[in-house]
């Protein structure tokens, strides 16, 4: 407890540190209601009387009266003629657009220009671009906290190992790191690319296949120096299996450099992501991205507001995450006052 007071009252010394970890926090979590904050359909809406909730509940156009089985558009003319009825009312997001909803309303070329109806301004194919920044934030923050787990799970199992049994368990381990690591990763990439069809699960699983290598060298080194050390001497005297030596004993003190670095690894993974995304070989093209957007940009040089909002939410994204890995690795630094 007092450790964990330490460090917080370290960390919140830095007001950079502080409001950095706040900042990113308050989008983070407001970017997972992303379906209420921006989307085409109502929040909620009463037709005769009755409270429909179409952001959770799928409702088709006969429900409300029309002639078709599909689902219901909530900007189609007959569903906004009904909600002008008396007593007929809805609730729409702040943003009342979905990161795949087109506006074929305007008069506009796309990507057309920031407006009243698109407060960012559409891409080329007609579509909001600040409702795709919330929902390309989302996707990329979860998508890195996921390559990010992964990568530290598998990193701390080599690692673990090779530091602990050293010997040649650690130097065969580190031959077929090397070759492992020499590997091409982006032909890699570019042939399962061919091969499959493009998705979050499969770029996370190619990922994590190369993304433990850096942290599990951290890892060995502090088994390496702690193996040795007199308490994990005498757990072994008294008998402790390797397994408990390992977990409760070894691993706890060599926490620090996984910690230190994971906001690094986490913003690296969002780097990675969003560079994939802009070659092609990231996700489906219909998955909001930022990379997505950044590869409009470029092809459309006189879009300005696709190239200048996603960088700035890329770049401020990046920078908060740097900040707090700062922040941590100096609150975790034993030789600071």
């Amino acid at each position: 407890m007092n450790i964990q007071s330490n460090f917080w009252d370290k960390f919140s010394t830095n007001k950079r540190n502080k409001y950095s970890l706040l900042i990113f926090i308050f989008f983070f979590v407001l970017s997972l209601f992303a379906e209420i904050l921006s989307n085409d359909k109502p929040i909620v809406l009463s037709i005769d009387d009755k409270l429909y909730f179409p952001i959770f509940v799928s409702y088709t156009d006969k429900q409300f009266g029309g002639f078709f089985d599909t689902e219901a558009d909530y900007k189609d003319e007959f569903i906004t003629s009904r909600l002008k009825e008396k007593s007929n009312w809805a609730i729409f997001p702040l943003n009342p657009h979905s990161y795949d909803s087109i506006n074929i309303s305007q008069s506009a070329p796309n990507p057309a220009r920031p407006s009243v109806y698109n407060y960012l301004g559409t891409d080329d194919r007609g579509r909001d671009v600040l409702a795709r920044l919330i929902y390309g934030f989302r996707l990329s923050v979860l998508f890195a906290f996921a390559l990010t787990a992964i990568g530290i799970i598998i990193g701390i199992f080599f690692g673990a190992i090779q530091g602990y049994f050293a010997g040649r368990v650690d130097l065969y381990m580190q031959r077929f790191i090397e070759i492992w690591s020499s590997m091409p990763e982006l032909y890699i990439l570019i042939i399962f690319s061919s091969l499959f069809e493009p998705s979050i699960s499969l770029l996370i699983i190619l990922l994590s296949l190369f993304g433990w290598m850096g942290l599990s060298d951290y890892v060995r080194a502090e088994f390496l120096k702690g193996r040795n050390m007199e308490y994990v001497v005498a757990a072994r005297t008294l008998g402790l299996s390797n397994t408990k030596i390992i977990l409760k004993h070894i691993l706890p003190n060599s926490m620090v450099s996984v910690i230190t670095f994971l906001p690094f690894r986490i913003s690296g993974a969002i780097l990675v992501l969003t560079s994939l995304d802009f070659l092609g070989l990231g996700v489906p093209p219909d998955t909001p991205s930022l990379g997505e957007l950044l590869a409009q940009g470029k092809e459309n040089i006189e879009a300005w507001w696709l190239s200048l909002t996603t960088f700035l939410v890329l770049v401020g994204t990046l920078l908060l995450l740097i900040f707090i890995g700062e922040g941590i690795r100096e609150s975790l630094d034993s030789r600071s006052s």
